[in-house]
């Protein structure tokens, strides 16, 4: 780095979590001598910590509150009644200081290189008139606006033109086969469709103007079609309206056009659960309790207004599908006053010509300083040996992010590495855990905390989280189930068309009633850090010691000859079990006997003889779901002899290729002609 780059990095700003604590103090008196001390006082006193928030992030309401948790059953739970809020309300109270200041709302590009800039004004007016549109045609609270779109402005256009009028908003990424996404919104019936005509990924072109007509036809209650022009749509959509007109309009009608003031559980979006099993969940969240989780989350995500001297500049960044929560995480920044930065297209190039620099070479173009992306991401780039030292104006970052599956320690290390030989030695880690169900996290981040490569810095404000054993004891320094003890405002308000409330239940309080098992194995240290070691439903239990999968992965996949792996046990009739490795070798390397013996190697010296694996299997690749995570239990499922139909469906999962082939592994285990060793 020359010194005329690492001029420009600018002063780290005054961490928002301190802002807050000397509000605290300063305004009510309340010091805490630790951070431990604050979280512990968070969740005690949840009707003092939750107004703090309130009043800190400065929600505003036209009507007075009664309480604000006047009913604290889990589910059920009732914040703030009497309130009134707009999620696009909140982000739009931005606009005059942003604009003054000269700082977008929104950042964009696509694999191409074409970028766009929004400005604050921009958003609101483009939005204002899509919102406008919609009325006109009879959209309006509780009506269910579906959007099939990729992570572009159009997507956040819609989202705050249908929250502006209380319509709810439900997207499905362009990536996702028909399939899937009509399991999803046959469940919720939208009644108006914003959908992309096409796209361009990995370096191709993919019409999806016949996808777009066939789902149109496929969902009668659709009345109205909205479609973005892609320049790659081979067909007309019939009956559809352009989203460029419907964005265009820009009268007094405009101008003055205000969102609606609506209830504070009123419903914002409905996301959907993974849906590896069975129809996926529709899980509705209020716009008062995203408001609140993320007024309280952006202290742990350290944002503030890219307009305010603190945060001069500030542009934040999570690499996602639009169909992931964190999609949603990202558009949150708008409601802290950051400029959020979208970036369209693949992170790695092409099949052909790999290039993991892809993604930060946007960042550093885009002036970005707060960079997230999925734990895969990262390794993915440790694996290929890139340099991100050698990117001009990457040295801009002063916040990583993670999340999807836990970070292992040594690519932690590595991405540090890279940003020290750039002058920034200290370079913050906000990893996080949290999921679809509360759009917000349970674990973070915390600069004013030390750094704690492959853990999770803290437990979250006000999130009750503890690590309980089989007895319900909570526990520390060792794995327990993850549970969240009291509630937390962004939890499901419902699932749609669940009107007992009992798929919601069982999913989430079946195990013990009135407390949300989160179906994660979590270690909480005696620091306060947190370690999630895989799903509680695909932990490995070999004579009585369990162990995460995610603490085996991270034993093996530092090796040099290994590129991706995933483990299941299938427990036998007589009680015992069988350790199935699945590798994807590094190229040209042969899972082989020296694999083998390097394999058992790494994992009895990290972990345990137990947990050396009976079998390896050469795979093609690893399958996910659309959110990055590894199917392991589909997979389980499939080699226990369960029928296909009722383990996953290819429409469900972000890698539909390699569907095919551990199919026929499975078929081959059960007929005995797989070795087992």
């Amino acid at each position: 780095m020359t010194l005329a780059s690492a001029s420009v990095q600018a002063a780290a700003p005054v961490a928002q979590i301190r802002l807050y604590r000397d509000w605290l103090k300063h305004t009510h008196q309340r010091d805490f001598a630790t951070y431990e001390d604050l979280h512990r006082w968070s969740v005690e006193d949840l009707d003092g910590f939750w107004r703090s928030i309130w009043d800190y992030d400065r929600i505003e309401s036209p009507t007075a509150f009664t309480a604000v948790l006047s009913d604290d059953a889990m589910p059920g739970a009732r914040w703030f009644d009497g309130a009134q809020v707009n999620y696009a309300r909140h982000v739009f109270r931005h606009v005059a200081a942003a604009d003054e200041a000269g700082q977008p709302a929104i950042v964009a590009m696509d694999e191409r290189g074409n970028t766009i800039t929004l400005s604050w004004a921009e958003l609101r007016r483009q939005s204002a008139s899509l919102a406008l549109e919609l009325r006109s045609r009879g959209i309006g609270r509780g009506d269910r606006v579906a959007a099939y779109l990729p992570n572009i402005p159009a997507a956040v256009i819609g989202l705050l033109a249908c929250a502006s009028l209380g319509a709810i908003w439900t997207l499905c990424s362009p990536d996702m086969g028909i399939n899937a996404v009509l399991d999803r919104w046959r469940q919720t019936q939208p009644k108006a469709l914003i959908a992309i005509d096409g796209v361009f990924y990995a370096g191709k072109a993919m019409d999806r103007s016949a996808t777009v007509a066939e789902l149109a036809r496929q969902l009668p209650s659709i009345e109205t079609i909205v479609i973005v022009a892609s320049g790659f749509g081979e067909s007309a959509v019939p009956g559809a309206i352009a989203f460029e007109q419907a964005i265009a309009r820009d009268d007094d009608t405009v101008a003055v056009f205000e969102p609606e003031w609506l209830p504070f559980d009123h419903p914002l979006w409905i996301l959907y659960s993974s849906g590896t099993t069975g129809l996926p969940k529709p899980i509705v969240h209020g716009h008062g309790g995203v408001l609140l989780a993320t007024a309280g989350g952006r202290l742990h995500f350290d944002l503030g207004p890219s307009y305010s001297a603190n945060n001069l500049g500030d542009r934040f960044h999570w690499f996602s599908a639009s169909g992931w929560v964190m999609w949603n995480i990202q558009v949150g920044g708008l409601l802290s006053g950051t400029t959020i930065c979208l970036f369209e297209g693949s992170p790695s190039g092409t099949k052909a010509k790999p290039d993991w620099t892809r993604l930060w070479t946007f960042a550093a173009r885009s002036g970005v300083t707060w960079f997230g992306a999925g734990a895969a991401f990262f390794a993915s780039c440790r694996k290929a040996g890139i340099d991100i030292a050698a990117i001009d104006g990457i040295d801009r970052i002063r916040a990583l992010g993670s999340t999807g599956s836990p970070l292992p320690p040594d690519v932690q290390r590595w991405g540090s590495a890279q940003f020290a030989t750039l002058g920034r030695p200290d370079i913050w880690w906000c990893n996080v855990s949290g999921g679809t169900e509360i759009a917000a996290a349970f674990m973070a981040g915390n600069p004013e905390l030390p750094d704690t490569p492959g853990r999770l810095q803290c437990r979250h404000l006000g999130a009750a989280i503890e690590a309980w054993d089989e007895q319900r004891t909570p526990v520390i320094g060792e794995v327990g189930e993850l549970v969240c003890t009291r509630p937390f405002p962004s939890m499901p308000l419902y699932f749609w068309g669940d009107d007992d409330d009992s798929r919601y239940r069982q999913s989430y309080f079946e195990s013990w009633p009135g407390v949300w098992r989160h179906g994660d194995w979590l270690t909480i240290g005696s620091d306060g850090s947190c370690t999630i070691s895989g799903r509680s439903d695909a932990t490995i239990n070999r004579h009585g010691v369990r162990m995460g999968t995610a603490e085996i992965y991270a034993a093996v996949e530092h090796l040099e000859q290994v590129a991706d792996t995933m483990l299941i046990d299938l427990e036998g009739e007589a009680g015992d079990s069988r350790l199935i490795l699945f590798v994807v070798p590094a190229e040209g390397v042969p899972v082989d006997a020296a694999m083998e013996t390097a394999v058992a190697t790494a994992i009895r010296t990290s972990l345990s003889p137990r947990f050396v694996p009976d079998v390896l299997i050469a795979a093609p690749g690893i399958p996910r779901t659309l959110s990055g995570k590894k199917q392991e239990l589909p997979v389980k499922r499939l080699f226990a002899g369960w029928p296909v139909a009722k383990v996953v469906s290819a429409d469900a999962t972000a890698t539909p290729e390699l569907l095919p082939w551990y199919i026929e592994q499975a078929q081959r285990w059960q007929s005995g002609t797989h070795r087992k060793g």
